[in-house]
């Protein structure tokens, strides 16, 4: 065997023994947050009551789940940000739900420059990051990010994730990431609030509402990435000079 292949070799078993490792990971942070996470499902009063019991403590709890839903995909954002305007009311639960995406978001896009697309590919299928491709290439990426992430019902743990993957500064994927995250946190920690407060006519008619909004930001969103794409592939297929004047 060459040394080009041992060191090929050596890599992807490095590789393959980091996902091993962040899976493992997850799960032993699952185990450790499952009876609250659990107990938030299945009786939103009693989690209210514990994180009420359990103080600062409860509120860093809460915080370490929305993370870990950040950094572990497969785990619905939503339920954790409704019920944080639940247990601690729109304001609270807001500025909580925020810090902590910031914080998993941050912990996502730095995991991803460490590891690579591997990483972003436990959680997200090949064809899923292809997608999003024109964010590397597109001249007007970081515009176009801050749209898209901004954009209600778009995929935003997809989003973070890719977004390890570009160069853009991590100061200001941070500031994208955060501001992004607003519209969909404020609305579900309202209607939380308001589920909390028994206002179950306000409750529904926020939650309608983000329901379309979001419903409306998907087809946007799709409909920018086939229009991104095609332009891409548009300029892949121009001779290098009508490449340069169309760019």
């Amino acid at each position: 065997m060459s040394a080009m292949k041992a060191s090929e070799t050596r890599r992807k078993w490095r590789a393959a023994g980091i996902a091993l490792a962040f899976l493992m990971l997850c799960v032993l942070a699952c185990s450790l947050l499952g009876a609250p996470i659990l107990r938030l499902v299945s009786d939103p009063e009693s989690f209210r009551r514990w994180v009420d019991g359990h103080g600062f403590w409860g509120r860093l709890a809460y915080m370490g789940m929305v993370i870990l839903q950040i950094c572990a995909a497969f785990i619905p954002g939503e339920p954790l940000e409704i019920a944080g305007g639940f247990a601690f009311g729109a304001v609270e639960g807001t500025l909580l739900c925020l810090a902590a995406s910031a914080i998993g978001s941050g912990a996502v896009i730095l995991l991803v420059r460490r590891f690579g697309r591997r990483l972003a590919e436990l959680f997200f299928s090949k064809e899923k990051l292809d997608s999003l491709g024109f964010l590397q290439s597109s001249p007007k990426r970081l515009l176009l990010f801050s749209i898209i992430f901004i954009i209600p019902g778009t995929p935003k743990d997809l989003l973070c994730y890719f977004a390890g993957l570009t160069d853009i500064k991590l100061s200001l994927l941070l500031l994208i990431c955060s501001v992004g995250r607003i519209p969909s946190v404020i609305s579900s920690t309202l209607g939380g609030d308001a589920l909390g407060t028994r206002s179950y006519l306000y409750a529904a008619i926020v939650f309608l509402a983000a329901l379309a909004l979001s419903a409306a930001g998907l087809f946007m969103y799709r409909k920018l990435c086939k229009k991104e794409e095609k332009m891409a592939e548009k300029i892949k297929s121009l001779p290098p000079a009508e490449e340069k004047n169309s760019a």
